[in-house]
């Protein structure tokens, strides 16, 4: 097994050489004329659609304001039914659930690091 810490390195290595490259290939676009252009036409156009939704936006107040109540309810039950599954793996015990089609699902756990600073 490869040390965790020459892992990390690489993928630093790589994140870096990609970032590189986005910025060859961004800075390769901006010396093109009719992506100037384009994108000019695009923020346009992104302009009028935000107008037209903030528009139609005040009209279904009720409506937006049901829906930021479920996100913060679905955030909630999302990070609880994430320690429940992780207090019964740590238990030992199988963890799964099934939806409304009688599919079966399986909890997936993920590593990540931030910076510890």
């Amino acid at each position: 097994m490869q040390n965790i810490q020459e892992i990390f390195v690489r993928i630093q290595k790589n994140k870096k050489k990609m970032k590189d490259l986005k910025t060859s290939y961004s800075d390769a676009l901006k010396t093109v004329q009719e992506y100037v252009e384009a994108m000019e036409k695009l923020k346009t156009l992104r302009e009028k659609k935000k107008s037209i939704e903030n528009t139609i936006r005040q009209d279904f107040h009720n409506e937006f304001q049901q829906i930021e109540d479920l996100k913060i309810d679905i955030e909630s039950d999302n990070e609880m039914l994430s320690d429940i599954a992780m207090t019964q793996v740590m238990k030992g015990e199988t963890v799964s659930v099934t939806d409304e089609y009688e599919q079966n699902y399986e909890p997936v756990f993920q590593v990540k690091f931030k910076k510890a600073n």
